[in-house]
């Protein structure tokens, strides 16, 4: 993604090109006397935007349901109880 910095001035003459600029991907940053003052970032796709893109290419599988959020589980593969790695970790 590219930056591109422009004045205030600039960008209130020639928004129309800046914001297609925007939309092709290049991060606008906003400068009143040489200082930065804000930005102008692409908007990006949502989490099912992407997945769909991703099923469409072929890139994954996906019925077009909600997607379910990701919850990590932890697997004890020892002997050993958990509250004990733990303890033993803590000394």
């Amino acid at each position: 993604m590219r930056e591109v910095r422009v004045g205030t001035r600039e960008l209130k003459n020639r928004l129309s090109e800046y914001l297609r600029r925007v939309k092709a991907g290049e991060t606008l940053i906003v400068t009143e006397h040489g200082k930065t003052i804000g930005q102008i970032i692409p908007v990006r796709p949502t989490t099912e935007e992407r997945v769909k893109a991703m099923a469409a290419t072929g890139q994954v599988e996906w019925d077009g349901g909600r997607l379910q959020a990701y919850q990590p589980r932890t697997v004890n593969k020892s002997q050993r109880l958990l509250s004990d790695l733990v303890a033993e970790d803590r000394q």
